[in-house]
């Protein structure tokens, strides 16, 4: 389980703000993700550049995985969605760092989405714990 010991798993400084909603949840080995935002996390604000939100919102993949028990390494799916199609090569850069090894990346799948107010870039993603 994550280090509570419960289902739920949040993200420091991340919210859903008034949707009554977790990050992400925990059942089994399995980790499934709520949409990740990129917010900076000291202000819990969404900066208003496509860049900044995609760093953050890798970084914040990562931690919801790692507060559930899980690594980068455990990662089978993440699910990119874009407000804008011009948006995917933003992406590459956090995807890359999180992911340098070519023969050792999760799968990954890009949405154009009607994304609330300045949101640019939303994850999803899905762990397997200690699948190896």
């Amino acid at each position: 389980m994550n280090r509570a010991g419960k289902r739920s798993i949040e993200v420091p400084g991340v919210t859903h703000g008034r949707t009554p909603i977790p990050m992400g949840a925990r059942k089994g080995n399995i980790i499934w993700s709520s949409g990740i935002a990129g917010k900076d996390p000291e202000t819990g604000t969404l900066p208003p550049d496509a860049e900044s939100q995609a760093r953050f919102a890798f970084q914040h993949l990562r931690t919801l995985v790692e507060r559930g028990g899980g690594t980068v390494e455990d990662i089978v799916r993440v699910t990119v969605f874009l407000k804008d199609g011009s948006l995917r090569p933003v992406v590459n850069g956090p995807w890359l760092e999180l992911f340098p090894d070519p023969e050792d990346r999760p799968a990954r799948h890009a949405l154009i989405a009607d994304l609330a107010g300045d949101m640019l870039i939303q994850l999803e993603v899905v762990a397997v714990v200690g699948s190896d």
